[in-house]
């Protein structure tokens, strides 16, 4: 295999040759454009490639930005060819287009769009990955991404629509299959961007192709409907799911190497829907995931009481939030710094989402009677010192976690309530007494996730009097907000996520019953004395975040905008 682009480079001693065979064994592996492959293997950002090409090709190099490119690309009929060679129009002056390209050496799909649009064309280095996220912003679906150009070509797609029968087992099994390399890249695109979840949906005329960034599901693709079965029977074989079982859902897990560098663990359900079997699949990528309590958002003073509460023997911590709040990943923490030879930890989880070395974790199966129950009655017979519990669902569990929290050892779950204070309504009404959790629970967190503002593009915020008053932030103080294109570094104007908490310590070593007024009272003395609502307005006050933000996570009447506003 060679490529023009990599022996110009390689000729112009911007790479040497090691980097050149690298960039080539990229190409040839992971079935990768020229430009793709070195962008992958790291010799290059995109923008400093950007950068070498525009002085390669003697062209100007610009930022999208620059550009009201949205009203260009609409006036012209032309979206095929800028979905299939990242190409993007900028603007038109007279007979002249200007013309965003990631490639100045493709000079194909220049005359494609010199012969389609009538235009002469003045082409325009752009970083690859600015010039994909603004054509994502156009359309709404990504493009037929250039750095991922294993997906499927046209005659594949003509291939896979036409097949009216779900695939069999040896088609959706081969590795070389175009489905198969499709699947791929979607996984390869969805670590790339950060994705905690891809849903593939089939629909009544196209398959919907989402992906859960930042907590929020965005669309990736549209292709044809039939790709959702050939996908979905795909999964199902590396799941080791029952192919030709499409009436029930189904549950599994497979792990993948997507390159010599990255192994995926993926966990699968599948669903009977309207127009065929919809696949969910989450990515259990513990290689990015940070397990140390100062990268969730703890404060000092907030990871001080946690790692306190986590230092003695016995006692019962919870986390609490609803779905998606990052408590799992807060024990996972916690798990993390407990983990010494003296200590034997065991775990019950649903799944095990990220393995950790030298601790005990049980992947419970309700299906055959082993549940967290279950688990915890075995975990007791196994001289444990430390327990985690992945929920808190039923009186029994409740029952056993406090009672081994009594009885010498150091029990971690997590309850789905909103805040600490319906902690104790809820394990109360799992048949928890009150003198029994004044004995045994250490500390009660609840957490949020919200979203970070992009640093490169955030943009100041407007906010009233009295909104300023209402969340008691000072004049002097600027506040953001997400900039709605985004930038070549993010999506939308968010850039990750980070945590909101609250703690409560509870002292075990009271003989009344804790009650509600008891906690109250400890929830005066939180740790940095930070309600959701304050480590929210927190975060927005240090630029962290947004007020839309909070406003989307929390429910609280001081984030509200005033009566009458937009």
């Amino acid at each position: 295999m060679s490529s023009a682009l990599v022996n110009t480079l390689l000729h112009a001693s911007l790479i040497n040759p090691a980097e050149a065979d690298r960039i080539l064994a990229e190409m040839r592996h992971h079935h990768l454009s020229d430009i793709a492959a070195i962008i992958s293997s790291g010799v290059f950002s995109d923008w400093d490639l950007a950068k070498q090409l525009a002085h390669l090709a003697a062209l100007p190099m610009d930022d999208v930005h620059h550009y009201d490119y949205q009203s260009v690309c609409k006036s012209l009929s032309l979206r095929p060819l800028i979905e299939r060679h990242s190409v993007l129009p900028l603007a038109l002056d007279k007979d002249v287009l200007t013309l965003g390209i990631a490639n100045p050496f493709d000079t194909r799909s220049q005359d494609e769009c010199r012969f389609a649009s009538g235009y002469q064309i003045s082409p325009v280095i752009l970083p690859l990955r600015q010039l994909e996220n603004a054509i994502r912003r156009i359309y709404g679906d990504p493009i037929t991404s250039t750095l991922h150009t294993a997906s499927l070509n046209d005659t594949e797609i003509a291939q896979l629509s036409a097949a009216q029968a779900p695939p069999s087992e040896q088609a959706a099994d081969n590795d070389d299959a175009p489905v198969s390399r499709y699947l791929n890249q979607l996984l390869l695109d969805a670590v790339r961007r950060q994705a905690s979840d891809i849903h593939i949906e089939p629909l009544e005329k196209q398959c919907r192709i989402r992906f859960r960034c930042d907590g929020l599901l965005l669309i990736h693709a549209t292709p044809p409907s039939d790709l959702a079965a050939r996908l979905a029977a795909r999964l199902k074989i590396l799941a080791r799911l029952n192919i030709a079982e499409r009436r029930l859902p189904q549950d599994g897990r497979f792990r993948l190497p997507l390159n010599q560098d990255l192994t995926v663990d993926m966990r699968v359900s599948t669903l009977p829907a309207q127009w065929g079997e919809k696949v969910v699949l989450r990515l259990l990528d513990s290689n990015h995931i940070p397990l140390a309590l100062h990268r969730l958002g703890y404060t000092d003073g907030q990871r001080n009481v946690f790692e306190q509460a986590l230092t003695r023997p016995q006692g019962l911590i919870l986390v609490t939030g609803p779905t998606g709040s990052g408590k799992t990943l807060s024990l996972y923490a916690a798990l993390s710094l407990l983990n010494k030879e003296h200590r034997n930890i065991c775990t019950a989880e649903d799944p095990v989402e990220i393995q950790l070395p030298g601790i005990n974790q049980l992947h419970i199966h309700p299906a055959i009677g082993l549940d967290f129950a279950t688990a915890l009655r075995t975990f007791l017979r196994q001289d444990p010192d430390v327990i985690m519990i992945g929920e808190i669902r039923d009186q029994e569990t409740a029952t056993m976690a406090v009672r081994a929290a009594q009885t010498g050892h150091l029990v971690l779950s997590t309850l789905h309530t909103n805040s600490a204070a319906d902690t104790l309504n809820r394990l109360q009404h799992l048949g928890i007494a009150p003198y029994e959790l004044s004995a045994s629970l250490s500390l009660i967190i609840a957490q949020r996730l919200v979203r970070c503002l992009c640093p490169h593009c955030k943009q100041l915020a407007d906010l009233t009097a009295s909104q300023r008053q209402r969340l008691a932030i000072d004049t002097s103080t600027p506040v953001f907000a997400a900039n709605p294109l985004g930038c070549e570094h993010c999506n939308q104007g968010y850039l990750g996520r980070t945590g909101l908490f609250e703690l409560v310590s509870c002292k075990t070593s009271q003989t009344s019953p804790l009650s509600e007024a008891a906690l109250c009272e400890a929830m005066t003395e939180r740790a940095d004395n930070l309600s959701l609502e304050q480590a929210g307005i927190r975060l927005l006050c240090q630029g962290i975040t947004s007020l839309s933000e909070l406003q989307r996570v929390l429910a609280c009447d001081r984030l509200q905008p005033d009566a009458g506003s937009a």
